[in-house]
């Protein structure tokens, strides 16, 4: 298990909130895809856009296999 930390502050999303909302994917094949639909539910990086990277990679990285 991963420990939860806040990847956006401005929107206090958590990387809870991001593996739960890809749990909740029907799919997802394509990173930039499945960024599109974390923000869309999240708002994550629609503040300040500081956390677009971290999101991308932990996206990546739960795609990959990495344990939510």
């Amino acid at each position: 298990m991963v420990e939860n930390y806040m990847v956006c502050n401005c929107k206090q999303v958590s990387y809870s909130d991001i593996a739960n909302t890809l749990d909740s994917m029907f799919k997802f094949d394509d990173v930039l895809t499945a960024f599109e639909d974390v923000q869309r539910v999240t708002h994550c990086s629609t503040g300040c856009g500081g956390c677009h990277q971290k999101v991308l990679e932990i996206i990546s990285d739960i795609m990959g296999g990495a344990k939510a």
